[in-house]
Formats: C-alpha cells, sequence, structure tokens
C-alpha cells in the first residue's frame, strides 16, 4: 500500500488503482478499507481510485486526541495526493464523514453517500446518547468485545447474533478496531441529519440507499430511506436514487453503474 501523511503527522495507508478521474472511497465502521475492495477493483475501468483505511484501522496510523476534523484533514491529504480534487463515495459511517467533509468547504468535485446510518425515529437521539456513552465507559477501560457488542444490540442484533460473533474467526480482527466505534459515533454527531451543516454543501451529491427493505428488518435499516429523504432536502443540489434489491452492503457491479454515470455528468 502506498501512504500520505496527514495534517497532524498521521500515516494513512491507501490502494491506487485505474486511470481517470479521481474517485477516494471512504469506509464505514468497522471497516479497514477491505469492504470497499471490490468496488475499487470494478471502479478502477472508468477513475483513478483511492481506497483507504480511516485513521486507527489496518496499516494507518492513528494520533490522539480524535476529531472529526482529523479525519477530514486525512480526505484533503488524498485529495491533494490525487492532483487536488476528486469525487469522493462514502459508505454508511464513512457517508457521514463525506457529508462533513462538503460542509467544511475540501476541494470536492461531485459526492455520493450510501445508507448513511442517521435515524429519525422518535426514541433515537435518547438511544443514541445512552449508545455513546456506554461505549466511552467500556472503550475507557478497554473492553472492546463489550463495545462491539454494544453497536451490536444498537443495530438489533439478537443475543444468539452477538454469541456467534464473539466465536467467529473474524472477531479478533473487529476488536483490534473496536476503539473506532467513538470515531464513528463522532462523525454522526446527534446521530441526526445535520441540517445546519448540510445547507453549505454546494456540490451535486447523490443520495442512494438499497431496498425496498421487508418490515420486519431491524428498525435502524427501516429508518435509512427516512433519513436519505431528510439529507437530500438538506442539500442544495441533491439527488435521491434507490438501487433496487441491494442491501446495506450493495453489489459492486451495481454501485459502478450509479457512480459513473453521476461522477462523470
Amino acid at each position: 500500500m502506498d501512504r500520505v501523511t496527514s495534517k497532524d503527522g498521521t500515516s494513512i495507508a491507501y490502494e491506487r488503482q485505474g486511470g481517470g478521474p479521481a474517485v477516494v472511497l471512504v469506509g464505514g465502521g468497522l471497516d479497514d478499507g477491505a469492504e470497499n475492495a471490490p468496488l475499487a477493483a470494478e471502479l478502477a475501468a472508468h477513475f483513478t481510485v483511492y481506497n483507504y483505511a480511516r485513521r486507527g484501522r489496518g496499516d494507518s496510523g492513528d494520533t490522539p486526541p480524535y476529531a472529526v476534523e482529523r479525519e477530514i484533514e486525512d480526505i484533503e491529504a488524498l485529495i491533494d495526493e490525487a492532483g487536488g480534487s476528486a469525487h469522493l463515495y462514502g459508505v454508511s459511517t464513512g457517508g457521514a464523514l463525506v457529508l462533513e467533509a462538503a460542509a467544511a468547504g475540501i476541494a470536492i468535485d461531485r459526492l455520493a453517500v450510501y445508507e448513511v446510518p442517521y435515524s429519525m425515529a422518535d426514541d433515537w437521539p435518547q438511544r443514541w446518547r445512552e449508545y455513546v456513552e456506554e461505549l466511552g465507559a467500556v472503550l475507557a477501560e478497554g473492553r472492546r468485545g463489550d463495545a462491539l457488542e454494544l453497536f451490536m444490540r444498537l443495530a438489533d442484533s439478537s443475543e444468539e447474533d452477538i454469541a456467534g460473533a464473539r466465536n467467529s474467526p473474524y472477531w479478533p480482527g473487529l476488536e483490534a478496531i473496536a476503539h473506532t466505534l467513538a470515531y464513528d459515533a463522532a462523525c454522526l454527531g446527534d446521530g441526526q441529519p445535520p441540517a445546519a451543516r448540510l445547507a453549505r454543501i454546494t456540490q451535486p451529491t447523490l443520495v442512494a440507499t438499497g431496498g425496498p427493505y421487508p418490515p420486519g428488518a431491524a428498525s435502524w435499516v427501516l429508518a435509512l430511506d427516512q433519513a436519505a429523504e431528510a439529507i437530500a432536502a438538506g442539500i442544495p443540489h441533491a439527488e435521491r436514487r434507490t438501487l433496487e434489491g441491494q442491501g446495506h452492503v450493495a453489489d459492486p457491479k451495481v454501485v459502478v453503474s450509479v457512480l459513473e454515470r453521476f461522477f462523470t455528468q
């Protein structure tokens, strides 16, 4: 992997593929860049793709104290590496980070986000506050496994699912980056779309979700459409799109067909 140095001296690892206009992929929670790797390979037929490990994950460094502004500076460093401007595509909580970066005024051409996990549900502000407070407490005590369990319960995972995850071969790798759950929580702010900051975004913006999801799906999944509508309503030049038949991890070929059209308009 290649590396860039962020403004605070943190080394950010990334992989570059393809040729053409630059696209930076911003991953979501508990992802070190691996989840976007298949998408990067597909997008490379049309763009120069920068797929990176967010700070605190994979081969990237981490410099405390954490602040969302530092992650925005990481994106700026990658855009500078790409020649001074780039499109951004953010998945899940990475989408929230992309929106914050655009609102901060960095040099983004167009941006697209997929299933940003805000919620407009009436009970969400209290649930979110309780999660953030408890997450901070268990991470301060070094209880990374408990932090993962908190996150899974927030996502409506069953006790059986949690027990299965704990016994899976993937659990140690998740524990290694569980501290970044606090980073993603910070990117999501109070858990709802930040209307005032969204209004500052001047670039064309694609706001996408999958679905349609069945009525029995997890509550946070069912809330994604409503949140996406609020995001799109808050951005002056937003386009709303549903990727039919796609889940929270979408088929790269489907995503590429949408992004190729949007980023080349």
